[in-house]
């Protein structure tokens, strides 16, 4: 926008000397009537005022190609003159090319003026400021001031910063290659030629060019071995890095053992032998070749084959009707084997037993004179025989038809009708008569009762009044064909006064539903509403759950006392949506686990939602962890596990194995870790000793008895092993406050090593004058896999102490507890149980003072004018490195820098990171101090400025 000075004109001794001399000269150089003002009449008649010089056109930046002089151009209307001035001085009027035309719509007089400026005008300029050039232009109204362009010298060094290097790679490894273009005015723009084709990120998206102009290859395939070349270029030239030659091998692989080929020798010991190829993979661009030898070869002994030879021949049978008697032999003397021969010859032989002296003639008359039965009648013996056995087979037919219809009657009077209950929310009408001989059954003169609130029913749906009673052939509801494709019923049952809420029947009740997850906020209404005869609900966990209404400037959540929390930075919700946030700490006894094998779980399970909502940008999800860090060599393979909605896990990253690909960023502090993910939903982090050293976890040890005074002449110790966590001693407090207990001692902390030993408690130093202890063994052991996984509920172990007498009121003793070859800790017990003492209390049973949720600008330490500022100043690569890259170095975020690299702002997400990191203390010094060390001052005053104020 051009600037406007009324009437008041600048000194007379800063503008030239023929503006001095009276003002603008007309192109005529006849100023006889500007000299002479003392003859002027003392009025003139009256006309339209003039308005005031608008500028049309107002000189631009340009930059000097070489020697070549840069033309600036301004247009004004109306304009008696326009002149340029240059760095505070005006530009000699010789110096300015002018041409005036008239406005044929307004009627003004249009002024356009051109000057050149030369490399000589420019290099002579000494001090800080570019060269720049202002238009004013003159009316009789006033002046006019245009803005000012600036004119640089355009250059572009020869030498890159950092060039590409050559490497050799696996097939799908992830690769980098930097290029730092050399330093130049305007910047240069930077391009990737891969075997000199430019490469089009968006045409393959397998190619990611940063801010930094670097270009990550995210899984290298067999075509990507090429050259690559980093191109810079401005108006002034182009430059090229050297050739940079990827190489991307393949390592060779075994194929599969071929069958065992027959052994070589026919008969006794022999060799076999089975191959394998390198062909899966078979190495490529210098690959590693196959280690093993490519066959095995082992012995083998083949049985010789051996010939079957008879035996001996039986004695002769009786004589038969025939006049003939038989014998036989067998093949066994040997019998054949392993390929033998068989015996050669008849098995069996028969001769005459008579010597002739009866024939078969006199046989067969014989038979005929024993036996006078006719042709005929043998037809109809066997005609009969047949048709007996054709009716049995009908009637059996007959009976099982009428078995099996009688049967489904059965069934269908025991299985409530399905499509009943879905369209009439189970009226009384819509039952299927009960059979009379069941007396569990609903009666047809006793409706069931509707009056009562709907509840959530798991496992199979019976008939109300049948569920205890229920005779084992009854087929459940839930088992039916009908119900197969409602993996979640919903049924509404009325009330003759008032209407109850949906309940929902999930299909697995391991895993939780947004559905119902967002029901949990009225679940205190619901539960008064239903009375002590409703069904189970879903009900909230006091001090387990918050929630929120969100919307685009974002917000905070945090669970009271566990160290969870989720921060939902500002622009993560679309514009104009809200969205109701949870955030939910899973019980152990409602979910499943994700440690499996030797891992071991390290937070809380906490669920986050709505799933599946769309986010802008990273939320950061807080959670406590009991993994011992602070060794000097890395103890943990730490995984981040995420659960489906079928209640599987799947592995969502592995500590220090990041690649592009990986949907999170895992920051590890001592006693958390923060969590960068754009996919909401039911997360834990597990971890395993990473060889040679074992891991170790941080676990509290908390003492509790019963709460003053005793009145018994047992007392009861009772010892808890569970996670240095606030959430694992707020879940204990919680229970021993239910069970009467309370704490005697401050919790002690304890190092568990992977070294499979158990843990074991012992007692010691017990009066024995006064006080007996119950317990037959000298110690009691936890065992080793109870602690480590994490899958259990709080362990803990019970010490039963009898006292001698009432009047008995000191009690002091020793309990050792410590892990065989391995730490402990010993608790030094000194308790009045008559006196009522103010328990130790290290988490607060109440309400806690912060807010559960925090919406808006009130959830951020950081103000977002000044985050805006530090974003503008670090987003942008610096040829020196002070960008968003040392500012990560710097807060100790940089241990994968490319997930960084791939968000549109690198410095909001790291801020957003330290926001979530600075929660508890709202310290401000460390993001001082990293601004203080980049030398970025600038943004230091503003920051201490504004947050000042």
């Amino acid at each position: 926008m051009a600037v406007v000075q009324g009437h008041s004109v600048s000194p007379v001794g800063a503008l030239p000397l023929w503006v001095q001399a009276g003002g603008p000269q007309p192109s005529h150089g006849d100023t006889s009537d500007y000299s002479q003002t003392e003859v002027l009449p003392e009025s003139f008649p009256s006309a339209p005022a003039e308005p005031l010089p608008e500028f049309q056109l107002e000189p631009e930046d340009a930059f000097i190609v070489k020697n070549r002089p840069v033309q600036m151009r301004c247009r004004a209307a109306p304009a008696t003159q326009i002149y340029f001035k240059c760095n505070g001085e005006w530009v000699n009027q010789n110096d300015h090319v002018t041409r005036e035309s008239l406005d044929q719509a307004s009627g003004l007089v249009v002024r356009e003026v051109d000057i050149s400026v030369s490399r000589t005008q420019v290099e002579e300029l000494f001090g800080l400021e570019d060269y720049w050039c202002q238009c004013v232009a003159w009316s009789s109204a006033g002046t006019t001031k245009s803005s000012r362009a600036y004119v640089r010298i355009a250059y572009l060094r020869k030498n890159f910063e950092q060039e590409p290097l050559g490497r050799e790679v696996r097939l799908d490894q992830e690769v980098l290659l930097q290029c730092r273009p050399p330093e130049g005015m305007p910047p240069a723009e930077v391009d990737w030629l891969k075997n000199e084709d430019v490469i089009d990120p968006s045409q393959d998206s397998n190619f990611l060019m940063t801010i930094d102009h670097d270009l990550i290859i995210k899984q290298a395939r067999l075509s990507d071995t090429a050259n690559y070349t980093c191109v810079a270029r401005n108006v002034v030239a182009k430059r090229r890095s050297s050739t940079a030659t990827l190489i991307v091998y393949v390592s060779g692989g075994w194929s599969s053992w071929t069958e065992w080929a027959e052994c070589n020798a026919r008969c006794g010991r022999g060799w076999q032998r089975r191959t394998r190829s390198c062909t899966n993979p078979a190495p490529l661009n210098g690959g590693a070749f196959c280690e093993g030898p490519p066959f095995q070869r082992v012995t083998c002994t083949t049985l010789c084959p051996v010939d079957g030879g008879w035996t001996e021949w039986a004695k002769w049978s009786a004589c038969g009707t025939e006049c003939t008697h038989w014998r036989s032999r067998e093949c066994q003397a040997p019998p054949p084997r392993n390929g033998g021969q068989h015996c050669s010859g008849s098995m069996m032989e028969s001769k005459n037993c008579t010597e002739g002296l009866c024939t078969r003639n006199k046989k067969i008359s014989i038979e005929q004179a024993s036996h006078p039965l006719s042709p005929g009648m043998g037809v109809a013996v066997y005609s009969g025989l047949v048709g007996a056995l054709l009716l049995c087979v009908i009637l059996v037919l007959c009976v099982a038809v009428l078995a099996y219809r009688h049967r489904c009657r059965h069934l269908h009077g025991d299985i409530t009708d399905s499509s009943s209950a879905l369209t009439a929310a189970f009226h009384p009408g819509n039952y299927k008569p009960p059979r009379q001989d069941n007396p569990h059954l609903l009666q047809p003169s006793a409706p069931p009762d509707l009056t009562a609130s709907a509840g959530t029913f798991r496992g199979p749906l019976f008939s109300t009044q049948q569920a205890a009673h229920d005779s084992p052939h009854k087929i459940p509801m839930t088992m039916s064909p009908l119900l197969d494709p409602l993996p979640n019923l919903k049924i509404k049952v009325y009330n003759s006064s008032t209407l109850s809420s949906a309940t929902e029947l999930p299909g697995d009740a391991r895993s939780l539903t947004d559905g119902d997850i967002l029901r949990l906020k009225c679940t205190g209404t619901l539960a008064r509403d239903r009375g002590p005869h409703a069904g189970h609900t879903l009900s909230r966990e006091p001090g387990l759950s918050t929630s929120a209404t969100l919307g685009h400037l974002g917000g905070r959540l945090t669970i009271p006392n566990t160290g969870v929390s989720l921060l939902v930075p500002s622009g993560t919700i679309p514009q104009g949506k809200f969205y109701e946030m949870y955030l939910i700490i899973n019980k152990w006894e409602k979910t499943t686990l994700p440690s499996e094998g030797s891992q071991t779980v390290l937070t809380p399970v906490v669920s986050c939602g709505p799933t599946g909502m769309l986010l802008n940008r990273p939320v950061v999800l807080t959670l406590p962890h009991c993994a011992q860090l602070d060794t000097p060599t890395p103890d943990w393979t730490l995984t981040l596990k995420t659960q489906t909605h079928q209640g599987a896990w799947e592995e969502v990253l592995t500590v220090g194995e990041e690649t592009l690909s990986s949907p999170c960023y895992l920051q590890l502090e001592e006693e958390s870790c923060h969590v960068l993910m754009e996919q909401l939903g039911t997360y834990g982090l597990v971890g395993q000793s990473c060889p040679p050293q074992p891991a170790c976890k941080r676990l509290q040890l908390a003492l509790f008895g019963p709460r003053a005074p005793c009145l018994s002449l047992d007392y009861t110790l009772r010892i808890y092993c569970i996670h240095d966590t606030a959430h694992a001693l707020k879940e204990v407090m919680d229970l021993e406050r239910s069970l009467g207990g309370f704490l005697l001692e401050e919790p002690k902390p304890l190092l568990f090593k992977d070294t499979y030993h158990n843990l074991r408690l012992s007692v010691h130093d017990v009066p024995h004058g006064h006080w007996r202890s119950k317990l037959l063994a000298k110690y009691q052991e936890i065992p080793f896999y109870h602690i480590w996984s994490g899958s259990q509920r709080p362990l803990h172990c019970a010490f039963s102490l009898e006292r001698g007498s009432l009047a008995v009121s000191q009690l002091t003793c020793k309990i050792c507890v410590r892990q065989v070859e391995g730490e402990g800790q010993i608790f030094q017990l000194h308790t009045d149980i008559q006196e009522t003492l103010p328990p130790h209390s290290p988490v607060p049973s109440g309400g806690c003072c912060l807010p559960s949720s925090q919406v808006g600008p009130y959830a951020f330490r950081l103000p977002a004018s000044i985050r805006q500022k530090i974003c503008t100043s670090l987003d942008a690569p610096s040829a020196r490195g002070c960008d968003w890259r040392l500012l990560a170095h710097s807060l100790g975020f940089d241990r994968y820098l490319n997930y960084f690299a791939t968000k549109p702002s690198p410095t909001g997400v790291l801020l957003d990171l330290w926001e979530a990191c600075h929660q508890g203390d709202a310290d401000l010094v460390s993001l001082a101090g990293a601004l203080e060390e980049m030398g970025k001052s600038e943004v230091l005053v503003v920051m201490t400025t504004e947050v000042d104020c």
